[in-house]
């Protein structure tokens, strides 16, 4: 059964920074995509940042490139951690952030049967 567990978010200033994690259990040994998204009152879930565990290969996007970075860490038990780290947030940053994992990403989607986690707050402000 796979797990998805974010954490880490927040509330912090315009400018300040925040790390979320992930951690992805029982997904096997494979090269997964985990990717996180956002979303906020009234507006639709986008992308923002996605790697796959193995190659480390990752696609940001354009909202956040240059501010948030993706990285990983895979354990020999099979279990993922992914972070975001997000540095000099914007008020605009601020969302509900998900992670989710699955076995092939397609830019920033998901494509096939995606695993999500419960959510994590961000709160930004001006």
């Amino acid at each position: 059964q796979v797990h998805v567990v974010e954490s880490g978010g927040g509330s912090v200033e315009a400018g300040g920074s925040l790390r979320l994690s992930c951690v992805v259990s029982g997904f096997g040994y494979g090269d997964n995509c985990v990717a996180w998204f956002r979303q906020s009152p009234g507006k639709e879930r986008e992308g923002v940042a996605r790697i796959y565990v193995r190659s480390g290969s990752t696609v940001y996007a354009d909202s956040v490139k240059g501010r948030f970075t993706i990285s990983q860490f895979s354990q020999d038990n099979g279990k993922d951690t992914v972070w975001l780290q997000m540095n000099n947030l914007k008020p605009e940053d601020a969302a509900m952030y998900y992670c989710a994992a699955g076995r092939v990403c397609v830019g920033l989607l998901i494509s096939g049967t995606t695993y999500w986690g419960q959510g994590t707050q961000v709160t930004v402000s001006s």
